[in-house]
Protein backbone atom coordinates (compact mmCIF):
# COMPACT_ATOMS: atom_id res chain seq x y z
CA UNK A 1 0.00 0.00 0.00
CA UNK A 2 1.39 3.40 -1.03
CA UNK A 3 0.96 6.04 1.66
CA UNK A 4 1.52 9.75 1.42
CA UNK A 5 4.11 11.30 3.68
CA UNK A 6 3.45 14.86 4.84
CA UNK A 7 6.37 16.78 6.26
CA UNK A 8 5.95 19.89 8.36
CA UNK A 9 8.09 22.59 6.80
CA UNK A 10 9.76 24.84 9.35
CA UNK A 11 11.01 28.12 7.91
CA UNK A 12 14.28 29.72 8.90
CA UNK A 13 15.79 33.11 8.13
CA UNK A 14 17.44 31.77 4.96
CA UNK A 15 14.35 30.15 3.44
CA UNK A 16 11.76 32.79 4.37
CA UNK A 17 10.28 34.90 1.55
CA UNK A 18 9.85 38.52 2.73
CA UNK A 19 7.85 41.06 0.71
CA UNK A 20 7.14 44.80 1.03
CA UNK A 21 3.56 45.94 1.59
CA UNK A 22 2.05 49.45 1.64
CA UNK A 23 -0.98 50.13 3.86
CA UNK A 24 -2.96 53.38 3.69
CA UNK A 25 -4.13 54.43 7.18
CA UNK A 26 -6.48 57.15 5.91
CA UNK A 27 -9.84 56.95 7.76
CA UNK A 28 -8.87 53.56 9.27
CA UNK A 29 -9.73 52.70 12.88
CA UNK A 30 -6.48 52.47 14.86
CA UNK A 31 -6.91 49.15 16.67
CA UNK A 32 -8.34 47.25 13.71
CA UNK A 33 -5.58 48.56 11.46
CA UNK A 34 -2.85 47.77 14.00
CA UNK A 35 -4.00 44.19 14.53
CA UNK A 36 -3.91 43.49 10.77
CA UNK A 37 -0.47 45.12 10.47
CA UNK A 38 0.83 43.07 13.42
CA UNK A 39 -0.46 39.88 11.77
CA UNK A 40 1.36 40.72 8.53
CA UNK A 41 4.60 41.66 10.33
CA UNK A 42 4.47 38.43 12.35
CA UNK A 43 3.84 36.35 9.20
CA UNK A 44 0.65 34.66 10.40
CA UNK A 45 -0.98 35.14 6.98
CA UNK A 46 1.57 32.80 5.35
CA UNK A 47 1.28 29.01 5.18
CA UNK A 48 4.96 28.73 6.15
CA UNK A 49 4.45 30.58 9.47
CA UNK A 50 6.98 29.53 12.11
CA UNK A 51 6.51 31.01 15.61
CA UNK A 52 10.19 31.51 16.47
CA UNK A 53 11.32 33.00 13.11
CA UNK A 54 10.92 36.48 11.58
CA UNK A 55 8.91 35.24 8.58
CA UNK A 56 6.59 38.24 8.14
CA UNK A 57 6.62 41.01 5.55
CA UNK A 58 7.93 44.56 5.77
CA UNK A 59 5.01 46.98 6.16
CA UNK A 60 4.98 50.64 5.10
CA UNK A 61 2.12 52.68 6.59
CA UNK A 62 1.27 56.00 4.92
CA UNK A 63 -1.15 58.77 5.99
CA UNK A 64 -0.63 57.96 9.68
CA UNK A 65 -1.91 61.41 10.66
CA UNK A 66 -5.38 60.58 9.25
CA UNK A 67 -6.05 57.55 11.47
CA UNK A 68 -9.29 57.48 13.50
CA UNK A 69 -10.14 56.47 17.06
CA UNK A 70 -13.68 55.56 18.07
CA UNK A 71 -15.64 57.03 20.97
CA UNK A 72 -13.90 59.57 23.21
CA UNK A 73 -10.51 57.83 23.06
CA UNK A 74 -8.92 60.81 21.30
CA UNK A 75 -9.15 62.76 24.58
CA UNK A 76 -9.68 60.05 27.25
CA UNK A 77 -6.98 57.49 26.34
CA UNK A 78 -3.62 58.23 27.97
CA UNK A 79 -0.13 57.15 26.91
CA UNK A 80 2.23 56.96 29.90
CA UNK A 81 6.02 57.22 29.69
CA UNK A 82 8.81 57.91 32.16
CA UNK A 83 11.86 60.12 31.66
CA UNK A 84 13.98 58.06 34.04
CA UNK A 85 14.29 60.84 36.62
CA UNK A 86 12.41 60.95 39.96
CA UNK A 87 8.91 62.32 39.39
CA UNK A 88 9.43 62.02 35.63
CA UNK A 89 6.17 60.33 34.71
CA UNK A 90 4.65 62.02 31.64
CA UNK A 91 1.15 61.63 30.17
CA UNK A 92 -0.09 62.30 26.63
CA UNK A 93 -3.42 61.88 24.88
CA UNK A 94 -3.63 60.58 21.30
CA UNK A 95 -4.65 64.09 20.16
CA UNK A 96 -1.43 65.59 21.57
CA UNK A 97 0.66 62.75 20.14
CA UNK A 98 -0.95 63.10 16.68
CA UNK A 99 -0.10 66.82 16.62
CA UNK A 100 3.61 66.32 17.41
CA UNK A 101 4.48 62.81 16.16
CA UNK A 102 1.55 61.25 14.23
CA UNK A 103 3.48 58.08 13.32
CA UNK A 104 4.00 57.13 16.98
CA UNK A 105 0.30 56.43 17.57
CA UNK A 106 0.38 53.57 15.04
CA UNK A 107 3.83 52.44 16.21
CA UNK A 108 2.66 52.17 19.84
CA UNK A 109 -0.48 50.26 18.83
CA UNK A 110 1.41 47.75 16.68
CA UNK A 111 4.26 47.31 19.19
CA UNK A 112 1.69 46.36 21.86
CA UNK A 113 0.38 43.58 19.59
CA UNK A 114 3.79 41.99 18.93
CA UNK A 115 5.54 39.49 21.24
CA UNK A 116 7.32 41.02 24.25
CA UNK A 117 10.73 39.40 23.66
CA UNK A 118 13.79 39.54 21.38
CA UNK A 119 11.76 38.36 18.41
CA UNK A 120 9.13 41.07 18.98
CA UNK A 121 11.80 43.77 19.08
CA UNK A 122 13.28 42.39 15.84
CA UNK A 123 9.85 42.22 14.18
CA UNK A 124 9.14 45.85 15.08
CA UNK A 125 12.03 46.95 12.84
CA UNK A 126 9.97 45.70 9.85
CA UNK A 127 7.43 48.52 10.36
CA UNK A 128 7.87 51.87 8.60
CA UNK A 129 5.29 54.57 9.40
CA UNK A 130 4.99 57.92 7.60
CA UNK A 131 2.56 60.77 8.30
CA UNK A 132 2.46 61.89 4.65
CA UNK A 133 1.32 59.94 1.59
CA UNK A 134 4.89 59.57 0.23
CA UNK A 135 7.53 57.10 1.37
CA UNK A 136 11.21 56.56 0.45
CA UNK A 137 10.86 52.80 -0.20
CA UNK A 138 9.84 52.85 -3.87
CA UNK A 139 13.01 50.91 -4.81
CA UNK A 140 11.60 47.87 -2.96
CA UNK A 141 8.53 47.87 -5.28
CA UNK A 142 5.98 47.41 -2.48
CA UNK A 143 2.50 46.01 -3.13
CA UNK A 144 -0.44 48.09 -1.93
CA UNK A 145 -3.15 46.23 -0.01
CA UNK A 146 -6.53 47.34 1.35
CA UNK A 147 -7.30 46.44 4.96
Amino acid sequence: MDTLSYKTISANKNTVNKEWIVVDAKDAILGRLASEIAKIIRGKHKPSFTPHVDCGDNVIVINADKVKLTGKKMSDKIYVRHTGYPGGQRFQTPRELLEKHPERVIEKAVRGMLPKNRLGRRLFTNLFVYAASEHPHSAQQPKEIQL
